[in-house]
């Protein structure tokens, strides 16, 4: 049995028992609408969309994974450009631009920005008469610095500064991404940890300060030797363990996803932080993509009918220079998002023939 074939079971084994003996001592944190600024979570790219919203763990020649994991930029993502662009729902849509550049002795850095842009909103008084019209959105600028600290382990940083803007009401803030990558020899083995968006509002839209949505994450992938696939597992909002929650105006406090009145067991809590995906790669130039987010779908299924709610998958292809990809992932029945990603490396363009 080789060496890394050793470290990839250890490997797993580890992440499974870290998590299951961690949930006990963890601290509760934010859920989803208690802390401002929540479009740092959403998905950047289509790969990442179609393998089910998050991955930490994964590490290779692609600029968009280092919006999860700071750490999973390194040099050979030099002088790639990547572009995201999502029609999301009801109008809004939403984006995510980086580009990477390495200098010697120094490190790799990548530069990008977040947005989401919320649509344009008619201007009505108390009367009800339209007196014009506003936009929101809200910005997030991306830079991220990388260091090899060994020939298996690699660190990473990124800073946020953070405009949001609602009408006249304005917000400045400033987070924080830490993150940690192992990379076995082989490189079929990957494992991440990442500190997400911590940091403080800065200036707020009226006098109440409100909390960042801090997250901490960890993820792994594997890609078999002999065949062609990867399978990746994250664990996100590791900073609470019951991520289950209730209508504070229903007289019976009943969870919003509770089936039956019976509350979710410890299997259902546990499952609802794991996010898994599957890659199909036959050549360097397409791949196909598959994902499960086990939370998405308790949450956001109906008792009616499932259907896929909380799959997604996608494709991706290389024509001369340029990567394009798709990502499906479905949110509810009442519709899907759909991903658009285009990624090449301009140092590509130079090199002479």
């Amino acid at each position: 049995m080789s060496f890394d074939i050793v470290i990839m079971r250890i490997g797993l084994i580890n992440f499974i028992t870290v998590l299951i003996l961690s949930f006990p001592v963890l601290l509760r944190a934010q859920q989803g609408g208690d802390a401002v600024y929540e479009f740092l979570n959403l998905t950047n790219s289509a790969r990442i969309a179609a393998l089910g919203g998050n991955q930490v763990g994964l590490s290779d020649n692609d600029l968009n994974l280092v919006f999860h994991n700071p750490a999973a930029l390194n040099d050979t993502i030099n002088g790639q450009l990547v572009l995201n662009y999502v029609p999301y729902l009801s109008d809004i849509n939403y984006g995510y631009a980086a580009y990477a550049q390495t200098f010697e002795r120094i490190g790799t850095f990548s530069f990008g920005i977040h947005y989401i842009n919320y649509g344009t909103f008619d201007r009505a008084d108390e009367y009800g008469n339209i007196n014009g019209s506003f936009s929101a959105g809200e910005y997030a600028f991306l830079i991220t610095y990388a260091r090899q600290l060994s020939d298996r382990f690699n660190a990473g940083i990124t800073m946020k500064p953070i405009i949001s803007n609602f009408e006249r009401y304005n917000s400045f803030g400033f987070a924080f991404d830490v993150g940690f990558m192992y990379s076995s020899a082989s490189g079929l083995f990957n494992a991440g940890v990442t500190l997400k968006n911590f940091g403080a509002q800065l200036t707020t839209y009226n006098e109440t300060t409100e909390p960042l949505p801090t997250d901490l994450q960890a993820g792994m992938s594997i890609k078999l030797a002999h065949a062609p696939f990867r399978f990746s597992i994250t664990a996100q909002d590791l900073l609470s363990f019951d991520l289950t929650y209730t209508l504070p105006d229903n007289e019976e406090s009943a969870a919003i996803d509770f089936e039956d009145d019976e509350e979710p067991g410890f299997g259902d809590k546990f499952m609802r932080h794991m996010i898994f995906g599957m890659e199909f790669i036959p050549s360097k130039n397409f791949y196909v993509s598959a994902g499960y987010n086990h939370r998405r779908r308790k949450e956001l299924t109906i008792d009616a009918k499932s259907s896929t709610v909380g799959f997604s998958w996608g494709f991706g292809f290389r024509v001369y220079k340029f990567r394009f990809s798709y990502g499906s992932a479905r949110y509810h029945l009442a519709g899907s998002s759909n991903h658009f990603s285009i990624s090449t490396n301009l140092s590509s363009f130079s090199k002479k023939r």
